[in-house]
């Protein structure tokens, strides 16, 4: 056969080459282009949590009070000197019930009400330990563990010099409650370790530049803790962050203002957390360690601990900003802090950030329309249920857990070289038999290759039931790394993960990926 000359030396033989792909510990990017993203990032990383090690699958849930009429809008905790409840309030039945116990809930004396969205504070004086809840509508509620007071200008106690309907937040600062007056620049306070009193106003107008009215409050401390230098933090309805310092209001010498500052526009009322020392707020410039605001009069959105998943929160903010749900929760035993996001209702999603590595995920599932931290665990109200969320159960009652990943394209250290893509092998570590399928993209296609996926569960044996011998027992986590088929032929791949299982813990460590380089250039 006649061959061009110089042949042999246009030809490159294809070889087979393995690559081995850490799993997408740097979380999910909503940030970076594809074209440019680092390759431990992930563009796509749902219901499951990259940890320090690897990615695991989320936790399950399961219901814990049901009975409930409607959509559980708001959770509370009562926190007593020997007892601990948690409390909910749905908007149909329009009651507070108690939800402490597993089972059906029980309704309080509290019924008849306008709303369920309230906000809450717990508070202990010499006279017991209470928990204040308003929501700007209705006389706000006091609960000594065991009686629920409407408070107004006639209760025991009794709230004078504002009308109590009208107060629609409520925080403890340095023994004070403070209260927000609705769609007002407007607080309140009560005396030092109080419960009742007379409510003296504090008017924010002059100070507050941009205008609108107050959405929260929170305490923001220098020193890591709740000392002497903890600050009272207002944050507007345009995203203006004022502080004050101080014990006394109405004493000059007591009380001084540390200053304004401007952020994007906070994205709900339950927009802040406490996160150690420092306070988180939610606005549309991201999530916002409040200690960084201090840095400068106008914020550097690269200062947002959400900055890597801007472009999502920017996009959810867009379509469901006006939407109730939105909220902020710390679940320091999971290293995990929660943005819920309110896509529609049944349809709520979680933005999920590892609180040690600042990776982040999205969660869907859990249906939540709020969250509360329940004797360290973590609850949600739903279609009236209040819900056990991230157990070890590993599903979602009757449902399956699905997962789904891709991540960042990868060139192998070969840009410009083709490449085609035959095998993949996942390593991970299960307690169980979960359908995971692995697939690969390429050359910046950002499709999933299937749709979700089905799982049929194995049945463990029974003891003193099964047949010895016979019967497949339970089991710890195993590794599991079978190689599969894929197909892709491109210059650069991602990796598509995806699993189905209920009742089976996932925890994936890496990818090994076959590939054959051929004619570079082509």
């Amino acid at each position: 056969m006649l061959r061009p000359r110089g042949y042999s030396s246009m030809v490159q033989q294809a070889r087979a080459k393995v690559a081995s792909l850490p799993s997408p510990t740097g979380g999910w990017n909503a940030r970076d282009v594809i074209s440019d993203m680092p390759v431990g990032d992930a563009f796509t990383l749902t219901n499951l949590f990259p940890s320090t090690s690897g990615v695991n699958i989320r936790g399950g849930a399961t219901n814990h009070a049901t009975g409930m009429s409607g959509q559980v809008q708001t959770v509370m905790d009562y926190n007593g000197a020997a007892t601990s409840k948690m409390f909910a309030i749905d908007a149909t039945g329009l009651s507070i019930y108690e939800t402490t116990a597993a089972g059906a809930a029980t309704v309080t004396s509290v019924t008849g009400l306008t709303n369920a969205w309230w906000e809450y504070a717990n508070i202990s004086t010499s006279g017991g330990n209470y928990l204040y809840c308003v929501n700007g509508v209705d006389k706000p509620r006091l609960y000594d563990g065991t009686t629920w007071t409407a408070i107004d200008a006639a209760s025991t106690p009794a709230i004078t010099g504002v009308t109590t309907t009208t107060l629609d937040n409520v925080l403890l600062f340095k023994n004070r409650l403070w209260f927000i007056e609705k769609n007002t620049l407007k607080a309140w306070y009560l005396p030092t370790q109080a419960i009742g009193g007379a409510a003296s106003a504090y008017d924010l107008r002059s100070i507050a530049r941009e205008g609108g009215y107050l959405v929260a409050m929170d305490v923001l401390s220098l020193d890591a803790g709740y000392g002497l230098d903890d600050n009272l933090v207002f944050v507007t309805s345009e995203g203006e962050i004022i502080i004050y310092r101080g014990t006394d209001p109405a004493s000059a010498a007591t009380w001084t203002l540390i200053g304004v500052w401007q952020l994007g526009s906070p994205i709900g009322k339950r927009c802040t957390l406490k996160w150690g020392g420092d306070v988180l707020v939610n606005t549309l410039d991201g999530l916002t360690p409040l200690s960084s605001v201090l840095q400068s009069q106008v914020l550097d959105s690269r200062a947002a601990i959400s900055d890597k998943i801007q472009n999502a929160i920017s996009d959810a903010a867009a379509s469901y900003g006006s939407t109730r749900g939105w909220q902020l929760l710390s679940y320091p035993a999971g290293d995990a802090l929660i943005i819920n996001v309110p896509v529609a209702v049944g349809s709520q999603q979680q933005y999920v950030m590892n609180a040690i590595t600042k990776s982040w995920c999205n969660f869907t599932g859990w249906p939540a329309n709020c969250w509360v931290l329940f004797n360290d665990l973590p609850y949600y109200g739903g279609n009236g249920v209040v819900v056990r969320a991230w157990d070890t159960t590993y599903s979602d009652g009757s449902s399956t857990i699905q997962t789904a990943a891709q991540q960042a394209f990868n060139y192998f250290e070969e840009r410009g070289v083709k490449k085609y893509f035959t095998r993949a092998r996942p390593s991970i570590l299960t307690t169980g038999t979960p359908t995971i399928q692995i697939g690969v993209n390429v050359d910046f296609d950002t499709n999933f290759t299937s749709s979700s996926l089905t799982y049929a569960a194995s049945s463990a044996a029974i003891w003193d039931t099964s047949v010895w011998d016979t019967g497949l027992w339970g089991q710890g986590m195993t590794v599991s790394n079978s190689w599969q088929g894929i197909t892709g032929i491109g210059y650069c791949a991602s990796v598509q993960f995806q699993s189905a299982s209920k009742g089976v813990n996932i925890q994936w460590a890496s990818t090994d990926i076959v590939y054959q380089t051929g004619w570079a250039g082509i």
